[in-house]
């Protein structure tokens, strides 16, 4: 937990001491109320004046309204403190999670990332008050009332010591029953979280599939699973609450009951000051009592900071875990390519495979895409495709071998310098939430085009050579027309087609085009290709397809296999040279459209 507080910012750690201040002037004034409840006491007992009473009573009513005002300081100061801790652990997070691979993300998994950065994050900032509200005020008041107290009679300090002996035993037992459970409940929101984004991203498929009832299934049992662990851990701290209160009730009966008999042993003989040794005893008596209580009360703070200490310290661990985590890919220092050289990408050698496997998914590749050329790669599912495409932009980095953009390696380029080459368009098409022209412009690559006219003819540019125009210009608002979070409220088509349309706007020297034609008809497929290849003039393009028509035209086709790399050429060099190119050309395209 203590861990988590180097993120504290300076002017943070000068609100907690004025916090801590305000504890100790609260706790000051708070005991010395016990003193004039002494001073009152005796005055009363022994026929004092009533005004000097009404003298000492207006002294408690000062410290009493004293220690509101410092109360409700150290309630600010806790709750700023909270807030802005918690703020920066969120941004932390989200800046940390945008800096990991792909590699780091399946690591942690979505739904886990998003419970550290949601679920877990509050319970810290909840931790965090608490910590100023009880953790710290409680051992300084009960020390102080502790030293207030010494010398008393021994057998209200024992009676004290027993009920303080008993509730840190209590609390010991139920910390180390709750501990794992917490740890377990953390784990648990995961898996809800899990299950709830499935089902909700997933949803137009398990309708389809009449999978509702599997799905409320897979979510009851995570449901079930941490309403079970919630009722044991709160069953556990409830029970609590009820020792404390016996503890709270029963302490001053047992000092009253001592007390009374101390009294009727002592003397009533009145000396020189007015008082007897009963008159002194029951003062004390009534000091003692209170000062008792301020111990009892601390200690029962403390016993409930414990109980919910673990689960922060849980969710504390869990949030250090992600912000420790050191990225596999880092920057580089280049910031520009090899002089002469523009949009050419190269192959060494290069062999992939995933962390923590044993098969390569890429073996031995090796091939050069100079300016303008557009290099294409087929194969079956499963052959390597998109694991090759996804070393370019450093998804993942090789695990052997070089992969070269303008002759430097990806790996020497500083990840912005690198991006703002590429355009990319991936498998699955991914709009945000925003508006068509918020999407498209999306990034800006460090353009920065500030004339809002210019930038909307580029926009509509790019969404023009995407084939896009004609639905854009029928929605409603037209490129300012809402896009729902995910593009749920356009087809997969169009998703397409503003997703190629976000990389011909970047204006990259490298397009990536990772199948993304998939989701489209022949026809505009075809339309949107001639379209790409005028606009792309002198522009290099790497093209993963599935149909053989896509990349007909291509200067070089990759054919892979199992990894490795079984066919380059053109369309009808292969076609004479390659049996698995062949194999694929024929099952999906007749000998005259092959042009055999």
């Amino acid at each position: 937990m203590f861990k988590i507080l180097k993120y504290m910012k300076a002017y943070e750690w000068v609100q907690a001491a004025f916090c801590v201040a305000f504890i100790v002037a609260q706790i000051f004034l708070d005991l010395r109320l016990p003193e004039y409840m002494h001073r009152i006491t005796q005055l009363a007992t022994t026929g004092g004046n009533v005004s000097e009473i009404w003298v000492q009573g207006a002294f408690m009513l000062v410290y009493a309204l004293g220690s509101v005002v410092c109360a409700f300081f150290i309630i600010f100061f806790a709750a700023r403190i909270g807030a802005s801790f918690s703020r920066r652990l969120r941004r932390l997070m989200f800046n940390k999670v945008e800096s990991f691979a792909l590699e780091e993300i399946n690591k942690f998994s979505t739904a886990s990332l998003i419970t550290r950065s949601t679920n877990d994050v509050t319970q810290v900032q909840m931790v965090i008050i608490m910590v100023f509200q009880i953790a710290i005020r409680a051992p300084i008041a009960a020390i102080w009332a502790f030293t207030k107290i010494s010398g008393s009679s021994i057998e209200w300090t024992a009676a004290v010591a027993v009920a303080i002996g008993i509730m840190v035993i209590m609390t010991v037992v139920i910390i180390s029953m709750v501990m794992p459970k917490f740890k377990l409940m953390q784990e648990l929101t995961d898996d809800i979280t899990r299950v709830t984004r499935e089902n909700l991203t997933g949803l137009r498929v398990v309708r389809a599939y009449n999978a509702e009832g599997y799905q409320e299934e897979k979510f009851d049992k995570a449901n079930d699973a941490i309403t079970g662990t919630q009722l044991f851990t709160s069953r556990a701290m409830a029970s609590v609450m009820p020792m404390m209160n016996i503890i709270f009730t029963c302490l001053p009966l047992v000092i009253y009951w001592t007390g009374a008999h101390i009294i009727n042993d002592a003397s009533y003989v009145i000396n020189e000051a007015g008082y007897s040794e009963r008159h002194m005893i029951f003062g004390d008596l009534v000091v003692f009592t209170t000062y008792a209580m301020h111990i009892v009360m601390s200690f029962m703070m403390l016993a409930m900071m414990f109980v919910f200490l673990p689960r922060g310290s849980v969710s504390a661990k869990r949030i250090n875990e992600v912000l420790d985590t050191k990225p596999s890919i880092v920057d580089g220092s280049a910031t520009a390519g090899l002089d002469g050289m523009t949009g050419e990408v190269e192959f060494r050698n290069v062999s992939f495979k995933y962390a923590g496997s044993a098969d390569y998914v890429l073996q031995d590749i090796s091939f050069t895409a100079k300016q303008g050329e557009t290099v294409a790669f087929i194969g079956s599912t499963g052959s390597g495709k998109t694991s090759l495409v996804n070393l370019v932009p450093r998804f993942y980095d090789a695990t052997e071998g070089e992969v070269l953009v303008n002759g430097v390696n990806v790996k020497e380029y500083k990840l912005e310098a690198l991006y703002n080459l590429l355009g990319c368009v991936p498998q699955k098409a991914v709009l945000l939430k925003g508006t068509v022209g918020s999407n498209v412009a999306l990034g800006d690559n460090g353009r920065a085009i500030s004339d809002e006219d210019l930038k909307e003819e580029a926009v509509k540019k790019a969404v023009s050579v995407a084939q896009g125009a004609e639905f854009v210009e029928n929605m409603d608002g037209q490129y300012n027309a809402e896009i729902s979070q995910g593009g749920a409220n356009i087809s997969g088509g169009q998703k397409q087609r503003l997703s190629i349309a976000r990389a011909v706007y970047r204006q990259p020297e490298i397009y990536i085009f990772d199948d993304s034609f998939s989701a489209l008809d022949y026809k505009t497929d075809r339309q949107l290709r001639s379209a790409l290849k005028q606009e792309t003039a002198g522009v290099t393009s790497l093209i993963v397809a599935q149909r053989i028509g896509t990349i007909m035209d291509a200067d070089q086709i990759i054919v892979l296999d199992e990894g490795r790399v079984v066919g380059k050429g053109t369309h009808k060099e292969l076609l004479k040279t390659c049996a698995v190119y062949k194999e694929i050309a024929e099952s999906s395209m007749s000998e005259e459209e092959l042009a055999i």
